[in-house]
């Protein structure tokens, strides 16, 4: 199975939204952002509950799409 340029580098350039995490902790996206703000200035909040076990399962979501995109481009 073969891939084209413009498919094989959309699969490359794709990322974990805000939103994406947002709702994976189930929390907003200000949160998300306020979150990752500098600790120490006015707007940040710590971040939601269980944040790391989000991340994990999106980091490994994304290495799951990653090997398949590596998968298509060895079989050209």
């Amino acid at each position: 199975m073969s891939i084209n340029f413009r498919d094989a580098t959309d699969k490359l350039f794709e990322v974990v939204t805000h939103e994406e995490l947002a709702d994976a902790l189930g929390c907003s996206v200000a949160t998300i952002r306020q979150a990752r703000r500098a600790e120490g200035t006015v707007s940040y909040r710590t971040p939601p509950k269980g944040w790391e076990k989000a991340v994990l399962k999106l980091a490994e979501e994304r290495a799951e799409h990653f090997k398949r995109l590596i998968a298509k481009l060895k079989a050209t």
